[in-house]
């Protein structure tokens, strides 16, 4: 494959066409053999060799070599040949995972697959070189026709020496020179060397120590893991490989301790492969010493008594050796006992039995433990107390044949000396010991302890005794008596019957037991004292008296929870005893005279209605009633029960007020009584009627109701919500309603009145009263009211607008030229809009015509209480109407505050503009009202104490009106500026007059320069638009006569068109604003070039932004720069704009195409249109969106 390949076929005197076949297609007789890229015939005259370059396996088929038959000779075909291809085997490859490890002692079959060949491949295996024996090998398709793939397979058995060797794969066939080849290397696991443990000296260690072991295993595949246990139980499993040394290494840091005593310590290796871990065990044997010493045995004895005494060592290794010490006396009579311990490890105990005597008190007892392993050493040493008996004991006392009297206050005293430890003293009374003594106290060899006593009847004759005692278990005593006087030791009543009711006869028996000398007992209940009672008298062994006395009681509900005192009284000891007995007296229910009959509450307050009722028995039943309906539990959550009965009402309301009823039963009987909950409330206001209607110049009577609790006097206050104060008339009241009485109404009185309750609870309340004062239509019928401007060529529309006050509802009806108009026709529609009092009607004029609708259309207003009229009149559009009203609002030192009413507008937006001057100049400034429909303005920028003339007047896009009020003059004087002193003169500004004169040569030079420019710019422009115009003149379409009288008019038809006198000065200040006078003018301002039809660019009035603060005039010459491109007119207005940097100028009258008639021009007429950027003037054509916005009648055709 990829060789070129020759067949050959040579043919003599070919008289036909000769032609190869492959596999029975023909090939073509061309030698190029198009369409077959690898295909070419060569050879000489005769020959027709068929080469075939890079032979591929599509090539491998039979060829034929013929010549097509002719005129001359047959058709011959040659023999077939057939071109074999032989493909060499693709690099042979293993099925087996080649990553995956095998295991020594495994068998594992091996297939090696050389694909793609032809003739098939042979294949040889090898491990390490050498060659495989046993090879079985057998071809299959391979991926393509004709070919073939050649599996070998053989099984292989895996040894722990194959780990790292090559198994290679050979192929080849007859297509290869030398064979192809593949390599794995073999990855065989085995099992590692059993492990080694180094650095153990020896198996005996102290306690304490770090031992470092170090476990060594080699060999493996992979090499082993390593893994240190203790008794079977896993310690360290960190290990460290050395591929280079083929071995693993673990090292274990272990702190002995004795629980390692015996411990067997192991280390394992294994890997992956191993059967079972691999391991080397030693045991280690810790010497230790014992964690504690115990002295234990009594250290304590009486003197002559015998003692056994026990020391006991924890478990040690190996076992310690005891010895005893009293002082420095050993001790001998011990016997040792060994038992096993702890962690391998013995305890030992030795035990000593010693008799002790008075001289070994205080001395140390020693107990010494020995470890012969370790060399350690431990003593244990305690304190040995030897105890024998007190010597004397003595007391300090009053004599026993004193009297003294119950709770006087007896201190006896108890001494005792001698013994050890000092003895303890103990008081007794009647041989039982007195547990509040004070403690004891010591002083040397002796001891003392007093007995505080607060004499009682218990103390008579009794024998009070101090033993003395100490640990030497030996008891001596000393004792006393006293002779005590004292009252009734106890008091005690009796009841015969069990059973108490009211009206009953009670006995009561009272017992004073034991009193020295006799007492006399005395009855008393609450402030009544019984002084006669039967008594009875008896002696006991001590000498003390009982005596018993006997009451008859009348028994009263009143006398329920009383107490009956008895009261045992001794003459000697002024003094005596006494205890009551407490009387349950049943009766029925009784209320408490403190029980309230009215309670009163704030509204949302809580309510808490007392329920003061006793009875016996206690358990009463009551029942509550508000308005005869019985109150349940649990109905109503704001009703909550207290414990005692009271009910207490959460957020009373007004609702909750009213009469209660309490009822309450108990076995004895029943009772009621009746309580009132008075819940005060804030006020609420609402109004009687709202709105309240009243004709004008009747009484009005406005009323609004409070709902209160109290209701008080003066609790009522009505309030005008209006702006204006108006008169609000008379206010009355009556019980909880207010009456405002207003006499004579005006509409003035139209509006919210909010009448306020205020009862002194909580806020106050209001409600709000409409007054609605009815009135007949008042329309309104200013100027702007009574015109209304639309072109009448049938293509738009207008609307007459009538708006009209009054109440009740208001009917519109229309008339024009005095005819009712019929609204059904179609070309006009009316439409009504209500807004509170105002009523508006809308009549709308479709497609107006001059010829039928310029006319006053009149519009009525009517309701129940009168009707009015207003007429209107449609008008062409025109200039607007002047301003009225003009007139002064305020001022300051440097600005004037102005208002005025608008006049008609003409039909379209208008604008006002303010003129003014100061007294001493002889030019006006001017100013645009911004916004425009503002009907109040401030001029700023004035001078203090100067007075000023004010005009106004109207514009719009046709024209303007004259000055307001008939052009009248407003003369306003501005303030004189704050803080300034008296004497100083008003600032007079300085008249363009009076420059400097430098100034004055250097404005007249510039001046001339600019005019003899303007002039070389006109000349030049005139020239080359006649050259322009005889270009055109070709088309003819205008007559050149008419042209040139045009022309010629253009500039004298208007005459004076606008109000501004050429004589006026110029504010060149404010050059870039407001309109440019042109009614002076000779030529035209439009500058026309031939090349386009750019014209300059006059600013449609409405497109005006004016300025807010107009600057002081001056005359300057047109040859500054900023007015560099204007038309030379020394006689214009300039004026600076506020919000772009464009040039206005005042428009002229375009020359229109009149028809047989002359346009009169007047001053007060229609201004010329703006001609907007792109549309030209020359000529006499008439640009036609200029034309449809001029009124209908200047035209120039008919409707």
């Amino acid at each position: 494959m990829g060789a070129t390949a020759v067949l050959k076929c040579e043919v003599l005197r070919a008289s036909g066409t000769v032609q190869w076949v492959k596999d029975g297609l023909l090939l073509g007789p061309q030698r190029s053999l198009p369409g077959f890229p690898r295909y070419s015939m060569i050879g000489k005259r005769g020959q027709y060799h068929l080469r075939i370059e890079n032979a591929q396996l599509e090539d491998d088929t039979f060829y034929e070599c013929q010549a097509g038959q002719s005129d001359i000779s047959d058709g011959i075909i040659s023999d077939a040949v057939w071109l074999n291809v032989l493909i060499p085997p693709s690099n042979p490859y293993f099925t087996m995972d080649v990553t995956a490890f095998w295991v020594a002692g495994e068998s594992y079959d091996v297939t090696c697959v050389a694909p793609d060949a032809k003739p098939e491949a042979e294949v040889f295996l090898y491990k390490d070189g050498v060659k495989l024996t046993g090879v079985k090998s057998f071809p299959v398709s391979g991926s393509k026709d004709k070919l073939l793939n050649t599996h070998a397979e053989v099984t292989v058995t895996a040894v722990s020496s194959d780990n790292g060797r090559l198994l290679a794969c050979y192929a080849k066939n007859a297509a290869l020179s030398k064979p192809v080849v593949t390599t794995v290397t073999m990855n065989v696991y085995y099992p590692p060397d059993a492990p080694l443990i180094v650095n153990l000296d020896g198996d005996e260690v102290r306690a304490g120590r770090t031992l470092m072991l170090e476990c060594v295993s080699g060999s493996g595949n992979p090499l082993a893991a390593l893994r240190w246990t203790k008794n079977g139980e896993i310690v360290s499993t960190t290990w460290e490989e050395d591929e280079f040394a083929r071995k693993s290494r673990s090292v274990l840091k272990m702190l002995m301790t004795p629980a390692d005593n015996q411990a067997e310590l192991s280390c394992e290796s294994f890997n992956v492969v191993s059967l079972s871990p691999l391991s080397i065990t030693h045991k280690i044997n810790v010497f230790f010493d014992p964690e504690e010493l115990t002295l234990s045995g009594s250290l304590e004895a009486i003197e002559g008594q015998e003692v056994v005494l026990s020391c006991y060592a924890a478990s040690s290794n190996p076992p310690v050796d005891i010895r005893w010490w009293l002082g420095y006396k050993e001790l001998n009579n011990t016997v040792f006992i060994r038992e096993e311990g702890d962690n391998g490890g013995m305890t030992t105990v030795s035990n000593v039995t010693h008799r002790f005597s008075r001289e070994d008190n205080g001395l140390m007892l020693n107990c010494e433990a020995f470890n012969k392993g370790t060399r350690f050493s431990k003593i244990e040493a305690a304190k040995i107390s030897v105890y024998y008996p007190p010597q004397k004991v003595w007391l300090d006392a009053p004599a026993q044949d004193v009297p003294l009297h119950a709770g006087t206050k007896v201190t006896l005293i108890c001494h005792s000396t001698g013994g050890n430890p000092t003895a303890t003293l103990t008081w007794l009374k009647n041989g039982k010991a007195v547990a509040h003594a004070p403690k004891q106290t010591s002083s040397d060899m002796a001891v003392a302890r007093e007995l505080h006593l607060v004499l009682t009847a218990s103390d008579n004759m009794a024998t009070y005794r101090c033993d003395a005692t100490n640990k030497a278990k030996k008891t001596i005593s000393a004792h006393t008596k006293l002779l005590v006087y004292f009252t009734a030791v106890s008091m005690k009543i009796t009841a015969q019957q069990e059973v108490l009711r009211q009206g009953e006869v009670l006995t009561l028996e009272c017992l004073a037991e034991s009193s020295n000398p006799t007492a006399n007992i005395f009855w008393s209940v609450g402030a009544v004292r019984f002084q006669k009672a039967e008594q009875t008298h008896s002696k006991d062994e001590s000498g003390a008296v009982t005596v018993n006395s006997t009451l008859l009681l009348n028994l009263t509900s009143q006398h329920h929870k009383q107490n009956v005192i008895c009261q045992a009284y001794n003459p000697v000891l002024e003094e005596g005893a006494n205890t009551y007995y407490q009387l349950n007296v049943l009766h029925p229910p009784e209320f408490s005279s403190a029980q309230p009959a009215q309670i009163q509450v704030e509204e949302d307050e809580m309510a808490t209605i007392p329920l003061l009722v006793s009875a016996n028995p206690e358990v009463v039943s009551c029942v509550w009633l508000h308005r005869r309906e019985t109150l349940v539990k649990g109905d109503n959550l704001h009703h909550h029960w207290l414990e005692d009965g009271s009910l207490e009402i959460r957020n009373a309301t007004r609702r909750d007020a009213g009469l209660y009823t309490i009822k309450c039963e108990n076995e004895e009987g029943v009772s009621q009584t009746a309580i009132t909950l008075d819940v005060l409330y804030a006020c609420g206001v609402t109004a009687e009627k709202d709105p309240v209607f009243v004709n004008l110049g009747g009484i009005a009577d406005l009323i609004c109701v409070a709902d209160a609790n109290p209701i008080i006097s003066a609790m009522f206050s009505w309030k005008w919500l209006g702006e204006e104060e108006v008169e609000m008339g008379e206010e009355t009241q009556e019980d909880e309603s207010s009456l405002l009485t207003i006499s004579n109404v005006t509409r003035a009185h139209a509006g919210l009145y909010q009448c306020t309750a205020n009862n002194g609870i909580g806020l106050s309340a209001s409600v709000n009263v409409q007054l609605v004062v009815q009135f007949k239509p008042e329309l309104q019928k200013g100027p702007q009211w009574r015109k209304v401007a639309s072109r009448g060529d049938g293509t738009t529309s207008a609307e007459l607008v009538c708006r009209a006050e009054g109440i009740p509802r208001i009917d519109f009806s229309w008339e024009k030229k005095g005819v009712l108009l019929d609204l059904a026709n179609p070309r006009y529609e009316e439409k009504t809009v209500r807004e509170g009092s105002f009523h508006t009607s809308t009549l709308r004029v479709v497609n107006v015509s001059a010829v039928l609708d310029y006319a006053v259309f009149s519009c009525y207003a009517r309701n129940s209480l009168g009707e009015d009229k207003v007429d209107i009149q449609l008008v062409s559009t025109n200039h607007p109407d002047p301003p009225s009203m003009f007139r002064h609002v305020s001022s300051s030192h440097d600005s004037v505050t102005l208002e005025w009413i608008p006049g008609f507008n003409g039909g379209s937006q208008q604008k006002f503009r303010i003129r003014y001057q100061w007294d001493q100049s002889l030019s006006f400034q001017y100013v645009d009202v911004f916004p425009l429909d503002a009907t109040t303005f401030t001029v700023t920028g004035l001078q203090p104490v100067t007075s000023y003339n004010f005009s106004i007047n109207a514009l719009n896009a046709i024209g303007e009106s004259d000055y307001a009020d008939n052009n009248a003059i407003l003369t306003i004087t501005t303030m004189d500026r704050p803080g300034s002193e008296e004497d100083s003169p008003p600032e007079v500004p300085q008249s363009p007059s009076e420059l400097p004169t430098y100034m004055t040569a250097i404005f007249t030079f510039v001046i001339g320069v600019v005019l003899a420019l303007n002039l070389l710019g006109c000349f030049l422009g005139l020239r080359w638009k006649r050259k322009c115009e005889q270009r055109r003149a070709g088309g003819g379409s205008v007559v050149d006569g008419q042209k040139s009288e045009l022309d010629g008019s253009s500039q004298s038809s208007v005459r004076n068109s606008n109000k501004y006198e050429s004589g006026e000065k110029i504010n060149t200040a404010a050059q870039r604003t407001l309109l440019i006078d042109s009614g002076s003018e000779t030529e035209s301002h439009v500058y026309e070039s031939c090349t386009t039809e750019d014209s300059h660019y006059y600013y449609h009035p409405t497109e005006y932004r004016p300025t807010l603060r107009p600057l002081p005039e001056e005359r300057r010459g047109l040859g500054v720069h900023h007015v560099a491109h204007l038309p030379v007119n020394p006689d214009s207005h300039v004026y600076e704009d506020v919000t772009e940097a464009g040039v206005y100028r005042d428009t002229v009258a375009p020359a229109l195409p009149f028809p047989n008639h002359e346009l009169t021009q007047q001053r007060s007429d229609w201004r010329s249109m703006t001609y907007r950027q792109g549309f030209s003037r020359a000529g006499p054509s008439v640009d036609v969106q200029a034309q449809s916005d001029l009124p209908f009648e200047l035209r120039g055709e008919l409707v």
